[in-house]
């Protein structure tokens, strides 16, 4: 077990709300169209706020929560596929903007396994010296949307989350994990093409901010990989799927995660969702989640939760956590 437990937690998400019935005036489509194949109502999008800006609204909140000072914290590392800037890393920009001035930061690029994989690397460094850290996903995915394509625009919205871990003696944290990568299926689901165009280059290739996916693959990939991610960390953790008290999924889509209660033979109220709300926030979705099951008490201590992210990469992760 790598020890640890989480002190705090949040979300945010910006004020504007999108309907589909909003995307309906612009776009070929329908709620009926959008809800029926992605359980998808509506999705925040911002209107000025930069994804520092909604990191850093998370850092505050936690720390605010806790009763802490930015002083106090070993670490940040942000989630994100959708930075302000290649340098600075959000990450940073949270670093400075709170005073943490004792905490290194950085981000880690995996796409809707984002929160998995930062949360991950978190608990490595609090099994070493560290004592305290932030764990953020955030993402401003509307800047990476056309929205002349229903395929991709419907899917996607804005927000960030976080959590604060600490260091613990007590039988927390993480109990099992399993992280993959199919670099070799990455052109299923790219964003953020850069272009070339030094001097030295022959055809310069156009730069290409914009999501492109093949929904097909991508649904297919997830409904295989994260039954294999989750298998693999439970075996790990010795554990059974009944032993999980709930699972905590990526909100990408809400036919993918009942395909997955399904295959594990669980009651779907176990696999809680708010992707109605907010569509697929990619490194977000799951702190997000998590942060409204733990306000209701949906989460609380002394469960065994399991966390999964998949997505683009193409990545998928799972965690076994004790609370």
């Amino acid at each position: 077990m790598e020890r640890f437990t989480i002190v705090e937690s949040a979300h945010v998400v910006p004020e504007r709300v999108v309907t589909n019935d909003e995307l309906a005036t612009f776009m070929d489509t329908s709620d009926e169209w959008i809800h029926s194949r992605t359980g998808i109502h509506q999705r925040h999008i911002v209107s000025n706020e930069s994804t520092s800006d909604l990191a850093t609204t998370v850092a505050e909140k936690l720390l605010a929560q806790a009763n802490l000072s930015a002083n106090q914290l070993d670490f940040i590392i942000v989630g994100t596929m959708s930075p302000d800037y290649l340098t600075p890393s959000v990450a940073q920009q949270v670093q400075g903007r709170i005073g943490a001035t004792n905490a290194f930061a950085f981000d880690l690029s995996a796409a809707c396994s984002g929160f998995v994989y930062t949360l991950s690397m978190a608990s490595k460094l609090l099994a070493t010296k560290y004592q305290r850290g932030l764990v953020i996903g955030a993402e401003v995915l509307s800047k990476l949307v056309d929205w002349e394509d229903r395929s991709t625009a419907v899917l996607f919205g804005d927000g960030a989350s976080g959590v604060l871990l600490q260091q613990t003696v007590e039988d927390t944290g993480l109990l099992a994990e399993a992280l993959k990568t199919y670099g070799d299926q990455s052109e299923f689901l790219t964003a953020g093409r850069q272009r070339n165009s030094n001097h030295f280059v022959g055809d310069i290739v156009a730069a290409d901010p914009y999501f492109h996916m093949n929904g097909r693959e991508v649904y297919n990939f997830a409904t295989r990989q994260v039954p294999a991610v989750l298998s693999q960390a439970l075996e790990t953790a010795q554990l059974t799927a009944n032993d999980i008290d709930v699972y905590v999924l990526h909100q990408a889509n809400a036919r993918i995660i009942a395909s997955i209660a399904k295959r594990f033979g669980q009651p779907i109220d176990k696999f809680p969702t708010n992707v109605v709300n907010y569509g697929n926030t990619s490194a977000a979705s799951i702190g997000i989640l998590l942060d409204e099951l733990r306000a209701t008490g949906v989460v609380h201590q002394g469960q065994k939760i399991a966390l999964a992210g998949f997505g683009g990469g193409l990545t998928a992760g799972a965690l076994i956590i004790q609370l």
